[in-house]
């Protein structure tokens, strides 16, 4: 079988864990500050902080902005995500309101955010954006529209590791940087870029939101304990939670960090030669933007999708379908939006969409060995 996505374990990997493994820390140890700088180093940021998951970092990205300038409580967002980006808002009670994508990017339209806010501006305290299969938004133009309207951005990166894109003034702006959010998010869930087992990053420029996530993701404690007082006293000042990540995890970011540029690199490759072999094709290939794209998925869009996903599965290609656009989930129909929404250009994606095999450790065989196929498939 070829899946869409494979983890890759090297021996420098096993030697990371197998190091904390007989080390005196598995947990709350050295190597969780370690991961955070060179994490806030590879994005370029200040600060980052390790978390359990990309859904908990979602989570407590969203409380550091909950209290934030306005009395509203819906955030815009994009119904094309796994359905964490918005269930983390629920958690806060937060209210997503999901707007269209932009069939040329997948990622929400900056248009249609511009309607809904010109009409009820006072409803909406941030935006929430999705840079869809490792495509980087203009989030230059996206802070400039929130800027206007007083609302906080955060960053669902889980899918962009090491994508940027290119400023209005010719300068490249890094995934997870936040030149131009409140917060940045990221997952090491297998499948990703960088493979924890599971695992979490936030990356943040503001001092107070990053003293705020560190206290709410180990249970809302601080350290207040002096010398003279005993190192050892804790004060607990908010309801937090258990959202640590440990040591071992850490140890398998660090060294996994290390790789991320060939990583990129080699999803790049298959990129384009999925490119070049299928453009003749009646198929919609995988969108572009100005800087570096991160690849997490390639998709294509054709209506023969269901046709082309038993055909490949049949030969042992595993392909996926990203996403059922979240609001016609029936627990969003039911119990968030009390109805049926309609927004087409993300419904007319969905219908279509399919996610070939993009991962590093794809051969070049194995890679032939699914654009033969695809094209067989038109062809008859």
């Amino acid at each position: 079988m070829i899946p869409y996505g494979k983890q890759e374990l090297s021996e420098k990997d096993l030697d990371a864990v197998n190091s904390v493994l007989k080390s005196d820390y598995w947990t709350q140890g050295p190597k969780i500050e370690e991961f955070e700088n060179k994490f806030a180093d590879f994005c370029k940021s200040k600060y980052a902080v390790a978390c359990s998951s990309g859904t908990a970092a979602l989570h407590l990205s969203y409380l550091t902005q909950k209290s934030s300038r306005k009395n509203g409580n819906k955030v815009l967002t994009t119904p094309l995500s796994f359905s964490a980006t918005s269930n983390a808002m629920l958690y806060c009670g937060l209210v997503p309101e999901f707007v269209d994508i932009d069939p040329n990017t997948l990622i929400i339209d900056f248009n249609e955010l511009e309607v809904k806010l010109s009409n009820s501006p006072e409803e909406y305290v941030g935006i929430s954006i999705v840079h869809f299969a490792g495509l980087y938004a203009n989030m230059e133009a996206l802070y400039k529209l929130a800027t206007e309207y007083e609302l906080w951005i955060i960053e669902d990166c889980c899918h962009a590791p090491g994508a940027n894109f290119l400023t209005s003034s010719d300068t490249v702006s890094q995934s997870g940087s936040c030149n131009f959010s409140s917060c940045s998010t990221f997952s090491f869930h297998p499948v990703k870029h960088i493979a924890c087992g599971e695992g979490g990053m936030i990356t943040t420029n503001n001092k107070a939101t990053y003293d705020k996530l560190k206290s709410l993701r180990s249970h809302g404690l601080s350290k207040i304990g002096t010398p003279e007082t005993g190192l050892w006293l804790q004060e607990l000042y908010e309801l937090g939670f258990n959202y640590r990540m440990s040591d071992i995890n850490a140890a398998l970011g660090i060294s996994q960090l290390e790789r991320i540029q060939y990583s990129i690199s080699r999803r790049n490759e298959i990129a384009k030669k999925y490119d070049l072999e299928l453009q003749r094709l009646p198929l919609k290939l995988a969108p572009r933007g100005n800087g570096i794209h991160a690849f997490h998925l390639y998709v294509i869009q054709t209506p023969k999708r269901k046709e082309l996903y038993d055909f490949l599965r049949e030969r042992e290609i595993l392909t996926q379908v990203h996403y059922k656009p979240i609001h016609t989930t029936n627990y969003y129909i039911e119990k968030v939006l009390k109805s049926k929404i309609s927004l087409p250009k993300v419904e007319k994606y969905y219908e279509e969409c399919l996610s070939l095999p993009i991962f590093p450790s794809l051969t070049e065989k194995d890679l032939t060995f699914i654009i033969n196929s695809i094209k067989e498939f038109f062809e008859n």
